[in-house]
């Protein structure tokens, strides 16, 4: 499970993190929303050691990050929004690399890198370099690197960047039969339709601070169009009536908003 506790960010002036308090229990799929800039992200890196808080508490499994960070880290999977790989190592010796890591049988640890890699439609490209794959192959991978250890407790920033449908179906398949055994799961996603399928419920994030945190059908039962997108553009006071976008639009009708002689048009 997780624990957060008045977590608190800043960077210089700004605050991105503010007293931010929640808690998600073992088999819960929580959605973890926001506008870019919203805290998000800064967040999930909390949560797994890479940034300190300036005050606050994170506990994972009954482990506090300030004092056994070592602990907490073995017990969660990390896929974050943008993630460097070695790119000359094939998938397998990535994987291979990450199972080490976690002090993985050796044996066991090939066959759920095999049975992953197949599920996600790229065991044939296993012996290929990670520099040579595709975006959403290397996706697949990043993800696979994230569940090899079967961890308890799994935080996905953008999980599904460069996904094929199929692949996303795959990996909902996958996080519902992860919760269904009492992996703890906290999902970040701009992609809100996935989000209303896939979450028992949703905490909104708007400018460091929680603005929502209820039911997933609760939210969207209090909108008139019945759907979370809604709910979202409500909460953080966004509408389809966009003057920007109408003003942007009008320049462009404007004749005179294109120089003469530097024509879009050959």
């Amino acid at each position: 499970m997780i624990e957060v506790s008045q977590l608190t960010k800043r960077f210089e002036e700004h605050v991105a993190v503010d007293a931010v308090s929640f808690s998600i229990q073992p088999g819960e799929i929580t959605g973890y929303l926001g506008p870019n800039g919203a805290g998000k992200s800064t967040t999930v890196r909390m949560l797994t050691g890479m940034l300190r808080p300036d005050s606050g508490r994170v506990s994972v499994c009954g482990f506090d990050m300030a004092d056994q960070p070592l602990e907490v880290k073995r017990r969660i999977g990390y896929v974050p929004e943008s993630a460097e790989m070695y790119p000359t190592l094939t998938a397998n010796e990535y994987l291979s690399l990450v199972s080490e890591l976690h002090d993985l049988n050796r044996a066991a640890a090939r066959e759920r890198i095999g049975d992953l890699l197949e599920a996600f439609g790229i065991a044939a490209a296993a012996n290929r370099q990670i520099g040579q794959l595709s975006k959403g192959m290397r996706q697949k991978v990043l993800l696979t690197s994230a569940l090899i250890h079967n961890p308890k407790v799994l935080l996905l920033d953008e999980p599904l960047n460069g996904l094929d449908v199929n692949s996303v179906l795959t990996f909902r398949r996958i996080l519902e039969g992860l919760a269904g055994r009492g992996t703890t799961i906290l999902y970040c996603s701009h992609i809100l339709d996935v989000v209303e399928r896939l979450c028992q419920r949703v905490i909104v994030i708007d400018a460091g601070k929680v603005i929502a945190d209820s039911p997933t059908r609760e939210l969207v039962e209090q909108s008139k169009e019945g759907t979370l997108e809604a709910v979202f553009r409500s909460l953080t006071k966004h509408t389809e009536d966009d003057p920007e976008v109408g003003a942007f639009l009008s320049a462009l009708d404007d004749p005179g908003s294109t120089p003469a002689g530097n024509s879009l048009l050959p």
